[in-house]
């Protein structure tokens, strides 16, 4: 079956790269898996036989009953006709479950957010990125993004392999990453967020005008006066003249509680 060009999918066909994707996931009887786009299978049969439990979701319609005659014999393999950002983990996954998935590059950066900021997210992800995209998730402090806040602040990143364009069919344009994301037990740098929607509204303001200086992207993004943001930046420690991008996850903290007038515990969080 001929990959959908309109789906951005590429098959990973490659068996060496798709072990190591299933062997980044420390897979056991006990786990749960969710795998995103399966395609026609190949790295669901190596998670069918290491967990527990899996659950394949998978947009593409031509693909469902072929997946769901490939694993009949299979009863602990799940196949989900359904969106992936429409999906609810809540609904059919166990507690500590893991996410294991090639997934398609033009919707990577929504589906880390849907599944990371969802009311039941992930212990582990592993997932088959752009190298770019792997590289802008682990970066750090001048190099951040919003796309890196997002992640970081709930998980652990890093970068465990990488993968050449020919091992996919048809090959990307691009070479791919293996990036491997654990779900922090706290927020990161410490920070205690009592409205983390309203933290990344500041944080989309603060990147809202790229290479912009903070007191002018913030103004402009969060429709306050420049006198307030400038009474903020103060308060937090911050110079106005910085951008986005040098700040770390623990000054987005102090930021937000300045701007929230919610300043409680974040002189400790500066420290981290």
């Amino acid at each position: 079956m001929e990959p959908r060009k309109a789906l951005g999918q590429h098959f990973l066909v490659d068996e060496t790269h798709l072990a190591r994707i299933a062997a980044a996931a420390d897979l056991s009887a006990a786990d749960s898996v969710l795998e995103i786009g399966p395609g026609p299978g190949p790295l669901t049969h190596l998670l069918a036989a290491q967990a527990g439990r899996v659950v394949a979701v998978e947009t593409d319609g031509r693909l469902i009953a072929f997946l769901q005659q490939t694993f009949a014999a299979q009863p602990h393999v799940h196949i989900i006709h359904q969106d992936i950002l429409q999906f609810d983990p809540c609904a059919l996954m166990q507690p500590q479950y893991k996410v294991v998935a090639n997934v398609p590059y033009y919707i990577t950066s929504a589906i880390l957010r849907h599944l990371l900021e969802s009311a039941c997210p992930p212990a582990l992800t592993v997932v088959t990125v752009q190298r770019e995209v792997a590289q802008r998730v682990v970066a750090r402090p001048p190099d951040m993004s919003l796309l890196a806040v997002s992640v970081q602040l709930f998980c652990e990143v890093e970068i465990v392999g990488k993968i050449p364009a020919g091992a996919f069919y048809p090959p990307p344009q691009v070479d791919s990453a293996i990036l491997r994301l654990r779900r922090r037990t706290s927020l990161a740098a410490d920070l205690v967020l009592a409205n983390v929607p309203a933290f990344f509204d500041v944080v989309r303001a603060g990147f809202g005008q790229k290479r912009k200086q903070l007191h002018n992207s913030l103004a402009a993004g969060l429709g306050q006066t420049p006198g307030a943001i400038a009474a903020a930046l103060s308060q937090a420690g911050l110079d106005g003249k910085r951008r986005a991008e040098t700040l770390t996850l623990a000054e987005w903290g102090l930021l937000w509680r300045a701007l929230s007038g919610d300043w409680g515990e974040a002189i400790e969080s500066r420290a981290s």
